[in-house]
Formats: C-alpha cells, structure tokens, sequence
C-alpha cells in the first residue's frame, strides 16, 4: 500500500476537522528547505541559483522544528537542495517524527548509503529519491552521468535495511511515454514503496526554459503513460483524484497555501514554486497573502502550472468532500480517453510580475553588513 493506513487516516482526520471549524484554508503539507545548497546541478531547477552567501546558509534543527509547529501540517516534505547535505539533518528528521509528522526526505541518493546509519526505520518517515526517467533520462535531467545507477543501489540499500521508500518523477516536455512506462515498471520491480509524478514547472531561476509542458501536452502525456498500466501494477503515492486532474478528467484551481513553504528566507509567498515575498511568520503569510491573485487563470507564471505542490492537495480536500468520487477512481483506475474537463479560462489573468530577486539581493546586503562569511561556511554541510 503506497500510503499507509496510519497516514491515511490522521490526514483525513484532520482535514475533517479543519471542515467541522470552518476553516478555509489550512497547510496540508510542510514543504521544508533547510538549504538550498546541492551536488547537483540540474538544468530544469530553479533553486541552486543564488550567490554563495545564500547558499551557505542552513536553518537551525531548532528553527525547523518551530516551522512544523507554527504551520500545525501533519505532513513534511525536507527538501532543498539536497537535504542531506545538511549536517543536522537526521536531528531535524527526528524532531518531526518524535511531534508524529509524516515525514518524507526528498533525495538525490548520491549521499544516501553514507548516510543511512544515521537514520531509523519508522512508520512516519519514507525516503523520496529524485528519479526523472530512466538511466538515460535521468543522467540528463541532472546534467551528470552515472547518478540513476548511484540511486538505484542506494535504493536497494535502503530497502534491504527496512525503510520505506519512494521515487518522485519530474516530467518535462521531452518525455515518451512508452519509456516512462518501462521506467516505472522497472522502479516497481525493484521494490519502491510508492510513486509520485509531475510535470515539471517553469521554475524563473531555472537554467532551461525550453523544456517545460504546457496543461494540454501534459494531460496528453499522462494519459499516454496511464493507459500503459493495464495491469494496475504502479502503486502512486498520490490520491487518485489528483492522478485523474492530471489525465484531463478533472477541473481544479490550486490551493497554494496546502503547501507552504519555509526556507532560509521565511514563509515564501505564494508558494513552493514561486518565490514573490516571503513573510516572516506562518501567520502573517496566510493572513496577508492576496491568494486570489495566484492560480492558473489569475497569474500568467501560473498558468501552465499542473504541479502537485499546487494541486495535491486540492485532491485530497476533494476526496474527503466525496470519498465516493474518489473510491470510483481508485477503483476503476484513471479514464485516458474521451472529452477532458474543462480547461480555466486565461483571458483575465494579470500579467507576470518578475520580482523574485530582491528578496535574494536584501539578504545578501543583510549578510554582508553582518559580516559573517567565515561563520556561514563552516555551517555549510
């Protein structure tokens, strides 16, 4: 099961109860960045590209732990950068585990066999090791030869110690389906415990922007590569509904504030994809954030966006609301063939704003008048 029952039923509690208070809008997911630093330079990602000052910096285990608390979401996602590069980053993992999140390690793999002993099996934390294809697709995706045979064997390894663990696929507008499908067959034959795919998104910082799907060509290709899994062999670590929006069959608008996001430069705004201001508490960013000035059909950086940062948790309020719509799903497996929804009209969205770097220019500036460099490498991992 890619989900366990556990989580299963504390997320769903918890979205009930959200419904029963009223509620409007609440986090679903801790998107954590602990750093931005990584051993990997990635031609689609747009979170490595800030000077080394930025780069240098880590958030305390303390500060990631008043995260998780603040934002009160019963799931967290460590991501980065590469996580494991920080060096308190079992510490951090711990924490989590010890105040019941689920928490899941977003991962490159290049540092997960030296790194394992350092962690514990549990049922509330899974390993999610980037894999954008197979072995050829995914040297190139990461600009590196010999990083997918690296993360197959510390997959294994990780598997062979007990731990769960899963893959996340980011798909570009260069995927064939016929070898997605083979590459997912093979990561099932290996012994993941779950899947997690989406298309990739037009990161602003990101070295290329050619190779980003647009709604249309990635309904197209999800459902190619659905319809390739007769045998409903692939175990996707994603609600049903979510894997039915990106098939066309749904018509949902995102909810960034599901994912919120918490990095060196505080609470970004409006989420983990865009980075348009930053508040400095949980609080103020849900309070103060225009969110109807973002989401496919108000925000031209938005509009392509089928992400599942954005739109997973639309998902999952989805089903809570109709468990019967969301069992049929499930059941039936995903339609790849007749009309699809509706599509979010654009013709009232506002244009791009393209601010994202003063927030990195003020911290630089903040960092040098402080006057610490010295005090920022020796805390890089």
């Amino acid at each position: 099961m890619p989900i366990p029952l556990r989580q299963t039923i504390r997320v769903g509690a918890y979205v009930v109860a959200q419904h029963i208070k009223g509620v409007r809008r609440y986090p679903l997911v801790l998107m954590l960045e602990p750093l931005f630093r990584c051993n990997l330079a990635c031609a689609g990602c747009g979170k490595i590209d800030y000077p080394d000052a930025i780069l240098n910096q880590r958030l305390s285990v303390d500060e990631c732990v008043a995260a998780a608390e603040e934002c009160g979401a019963p799931m967290v996602v460590i991501a980065g950068g590469e996580p494991l590069l920080h060096r308190e980053i079992d510490e951090i993992t711990r924490r989590m585990i010890a105040k019941k999140k689920f928490v899941y390690l977003c991962t490159n793999a290049l540092l997960l066999e030296k790194k394992l002993a350092l962690f514990e099996p549990s049922p509330f934390f899974a390993w999610t090791v980037h894999l954008d294809g197979d072995r050829d697709d995914h040297d190139h995706s990461v600009c590196q030869s010999g990083v997918y045979d690296r993360a197959v064997a510390a997959i294994k390894a990780a598997k062979a110690r007990g731990f769960r663990v899963n893959i996340n696929a980011t798909l570009f507008a260069t995927a064939d389906p016929e070898r997605i499908a083979h590459f997912l067959d093979d990561v099932t034959d290996i012994g993941i415990d779950g899947i997690t795919v989406s298309p990739g998104y037009a990161y602003e910082r990101a070295p290329d922007q050619e190779h980003f799907l647009n709604r249309r060509r990635t309904k197209e290709l999800f459902r190619e590569i659905f319809k390739r899994d007769q045998r409903r062999r692939w175990s996707f670590n994603q609600s049903s509904l979510f894997l039915d929006f990106l098939a066309g069959n749904q018509t949902y608008h995102c909810t960034p504030w599901g994912n919120p996001t918490r990095n060196y430069f505080g609470w970004q705004r409006p989420c983990y994809l865009l980075g348009e201001g930053y508040a400095k508490t949980f609080k103020e960013l849900m309070e103060e954030t225009d969110w109807d000035a973002y989401g496919t059909g108000n925000y031209e950086k938005c509009a392509d966006c089928m992400v599942h940062s954005g739109y997973e948790a639309t998902a999952v309020m989805d089903s809570v609301k109709n468990p019967l719509k969301a069992a049929a799903v499930a059941l039936r497996g995903v339609r790849t063939e007749g009309e699809m929804a509706h599509e979010i009209p654009l013709d009232r969205q506002r244009p791009a704003e393209y601010v994202f770097s003063r927030h990195v220019e003020d911290a630089v500036a903040r960092l040098k008048g402080r006057d610490e460099p010295a005090k920022s490498v020796s805390r890089a991992g």
